[in-house]
């Protein structure tokens, strides 16, 4: 077998060898073997192409022509013209069939069925990596550089399975590289003649081979044993790496309740045991992902247990038989078909990482689908794994309803059944007395339980001047909510179980759920939900609607929209950043004039004003010109790893010198300005930005990872009350010291760093990526703009150029 012939064999297979991490995506996999025969003909109408000889570029042609046909055969045979040539409506049918794949990837979890329009995506995707990998390994010669599009394809794969595509996959990816590679090096150096070392075998007589020492090249075998060597260190080296630490929703092993084994997992029994330390994760990490076809998932909790029994020492789930999980899962208690209801569907896929007992599920669910030993609570409507069954890495389809009742129904509630009042309305005897007396006052004036409900809430989360503080003691018995009631700050924990006592010490039914918020949508449509998303929240139970959510933590979740009466819906956007222009350019520097040579010059032949204006050194000193050039390029060489401290500053005088500007716009523009400047102070000190939260969430950040205490916590949180003020209030009132807050915020992250982190932040801050991020823009809007006149150039030079269409006679 020649050389080139060798490195495309190479090339077909390592390009499998990486598509394999794409098979646990699809079921049934098929696809791979259409993918093959179809790879396999683009890589012969190469070699061909190769041995006639034809040009690079009409070899790279030919190739596509191959592909092109064979995909339109494969998948557009009806559609073709003589059943093979592609034409308009085989363009029309495959971009049909890019579209429903395309959907199909939104609406199904992995692993998805193998339809036509995801079996197109992967054909065509491993076809065309095929094609860019032989083309740069074979017709151009360069191996090294094909190794680009296959760590895409495996990249993509890897991706899309959550990161799980398997050390197998990986194993599989990385040997076809490395024999790609070393096709390409064996190939050369049989063109260097004898080669010495290692000891020779017989080859066919009148080789090279032979000559050199048979088939088998000393430096083929080190770099097949340097390529097993890197193979294995790759897969043994991440097994002694320090995994992901955590608690209740995935964690380390070394919690109470661990395993101690299994990848660093760990199993609670209580579902509150490590909710606060999940929730003061520095980092988050991905537990849940899912898809769905809600419209809006905003929400869509996903509901792990609920704590229905309060004993003054602690909310606990009571003790209850449970059953076979059934096809179909009654209707809910209370749920009455007047309210407007909505099924949707969703799929999830647990991590690795994440293993616990109840399955997280939106409420309520009306169908599980999931393999394992699962079964059923039906009074809390709950999936618990039966012997030692775990949310590690399951698959599993849920069909729920989407309940939203109105403000009005919800307010004609009739009274809950005897059953569910006498058990979801108990308090204990040592509940202490101001509970339900600042029960009453927070309620007072309210005409029936939803009214009572709402303004419970609305007190929590608005205007008891209660602050969200995960660093506050986790306790939850009696004692803990007298003493939230009175310090007003506190987690999830506290508020749903403080609003869950007070509203059954009115007689509300009441309990409370513990599972995740809705979690983040991804551009890809997925819905990642990571470990700080862990929540707890109450739910009421109104006849007609059934149990309801309610939630009375300020800065998370979404306030249900049966809460909000007559308010209106929409979010505020975001009012414009003030630019900048410099609108006067420097005028042009006078040249100096060429009518005096230098040798005229020397002579003292040109005009005194030539004389002086003239530049140019005659070689018998130094030029000044060249002398100044050189020691401005020296202080710009110096002044280069100051710069972004120069940025900096001149950044935060802008920001901060904004003070004294007045009325509504100016105001925003003030205090938005400002709030950015804190943004950038705590990423420079380690604390990286997050624009997806809200400033309340925000600033509970920065204080909660920047470990800022005292002066400089209170004022993070006061500057972001006043951006929400400049954000949402309709006048928002100017607000003095801002300045002076962003100073003083600044000083405690100096104070809590270290010398290290003090220098990083004064010469190196991080913020100053927004330079970066700046010019990428630029860039982008600059070939965009360009991009677009060249193809209206393009398109009027075609159709200038085109003939007219001949006159039927």
């Amino acid at each position: 077998m020649s050389g080139r012939a060798r490195l495309t064999l190479a090339a077909w297979g390592a390009t499998l060898m990486a598509s394999g991490a794409l098979l646990p995506l699809v079921k049934p996999a098929t696809w791979i073997f259409t993918a093959a025969f179809v790879l396999a003909l683009v890589s012969g109408a190469g070699t061909l192409a190769r041995r006639a000889p034809l040009a690079r570029p009409l070899t790279l042609l030919a190739q596509f022509a191959v592909a092109l046909l064979a995909l339109t055969v494969i998948f557009a045979r009806e559609q073709a013209i003589l059943g093979f040539l592609p034409g308009p409506q085989v363009v029309t049918h495959a971009v049909e069939l890019f579209t429903a794949g395309a959907e199909d990837v939104s609406r199904y979890a992995i692993p998805a069925p193998d339809t036509q329009g995801i079996r197109l995506m992967l054909v065509g995707g491993v076809v065309a990596i095929g094609l860019m990998v032989d083309t740069l390994a074979v017709t151009f010669r360069k191996a090294a550089p094909a190794g680009l599009p296959l760590l895409a394809l495996y990249s993509v794969a890897a991706g899309l399975s959550g990161g799980g595509a398997g050390w197998l996959w990986f194993l599989l990816a990385g040997t076809g590289y490395l024999l790609l590679i070393l096709a390409e090096s064996r190939d050369r150096l049989s063109a260097w003649g004898r080669v010495f070392g290692g000891a020779q075998r017989s080859g066919r007589p009148g080789t090279a081979l032979a000559a050199g020492g048979g088939t088998a090249f000393a430096p083929a075998r080190t770099g097949r044993r340097i390529g097993a060597v890197a193979m294995g260190v790759a897969m043994v080296v991440p097994l002694a790496l320090p995994g992901f630490s955590g608690g209740l929703f995935g964690g380390d092993g070394e919690g109470t309740g661990g395993t101690g084994k299994g990848g660093g997992t760990i199993t609670a029994v209580n579902p509150l045991v490590s909710l606060q330390d999940n929730l003061r994760q520095p980092e988050d990490r991905e537990v849940l992902r899912y898809r769905t076809n809600a419209r809006d998932n905003s929400d869509m909790y996903l509901r792990l247990v609920a704590l229905d029994q309060f004993d003054g020492t602690s909310w606990k789930s009571s003790v209850r038989p449970i059953e076979a999980v059934p096809k179909q899962l009654p209707w809910p208690d209370g749920l009455s078909q007047t309210v407007q209801i909505t099924e949707v569907t969703s799929n999830f896929v647990a991590s690795d990482g994440y293993e616990q007992k109840w399955l997280p599920m939106p409420y309520p669910a009306g169908r599980v689908d999931i393999d394992g030993r699962w079964r059923y609570e039906p009074t809390g409507r709950m999936l618990v794994g039966d012997d030692k069954q775990t949310t590690r890495g399951a698959r599993y389809t849920v069909s729920s309803l989407d309940v939203r009742p109105t403000s009005a129904q919800l307010a004609a509630a009739g009274n809950a059944p005897e059953q569910v009042r006498r058990e979801y309305t108990k308090v204990p005897a040592s509940l202490p007395a101001d509970v339900k007396a600042t029960a009453l006052d927070v309620t007072k004036g309210a005409r029936n339980d939803y009214e009572r409900a709402v303004k419970l809430q609305d007190w929590f989360a608005r205007d008891g001047g209660f602050r969200y503080d995960v660093e506050v003691t986790s306790g939850t018995g009696v004692q803990a909510i007298s003493r939230f009631l009175k310090d007003k700050q506190g987690f999830c924990v506290h508020f749903s179980f403080s609003m869950a006592a007070m509203a059954r010490s009115l007689g509300i039914p009441a309990r409370v759920a513990v599972g995740f918020m809705p979690g983040t949508t991804q551009t890809d449509g997925s819905v990642s939900v990571g470990i700080r998303d862990a929540h707890a929240w109450p739910e009421l139970y109104f006849e007609g609607a059934g149990w309801t959510r309610f939630e009375p933590t300020p800065s998370r979740g979404s306030t249900p929209a049966y809460t909000r009466g007559n308010t209106p819906s929409g979010t505020a956007t975001n009012p414009a950043q003030p630019q900048q222009s410099a609108s006067a350019q420097p005028s042009a520097a006078p040249s100096a004039s060429e009518s005096c040579t230098p040798q005229e010059r020397r002579l003292g032949d040109c005009d005194p004003e030539e004389a002086v204006g003239g530049t140019t050194s005659d070689g018998s000193g130094p030029n000044p010109l060249t002398v100044v050039l050189i020691a401005l390029g020296a202080l710009l060489v110096l002044a280069l790893p100051f710069l972004p401290l120069l940025w900096r500053t001149r950044v935060r005088a802008r920001r901060l010198g904004t003070a004294g500007l007045r009325g509504p716009e100016e105001t925003t523009a003030r205090t938005l300005a400002v709030w950015q400047e804190i943004n950038d102070t705590a990423w420079d000190y380690g604390v990286e930005p997050d624009e997806s939260q809200t400033p309340r969430k925000t600033a509970a950040r920065i204080v909660r990872v920047g470990e800022l205490g005292g002066e400089a916590a209170d004022s993070v949180h006061r500057v972001a009350r006043a951006v929400e003020e400049a954000l949402y209030a309709p006048n928002p009132r100017p607000t003095s010291g801002l300045a002076d807050e962003a100073a003083r915020i600044r000083a405690g992250f100096h104070a809590a760093a270290d010398r290290r982190a003090r220098l990083r932040a004064l010469l190196a801050p991080r913020s100053a990526a927004r330079l970066r991020w700046s010019a990428a823009v630029g860039w982008s809007r600059t070939t965009t703009k360009w991009s677009t006149r060249r193809d209206a150039l393009l398109a009027r030079a075609t159709t200038a150029l085109r003939k007219p269409p001949r006159e039927a006679n």
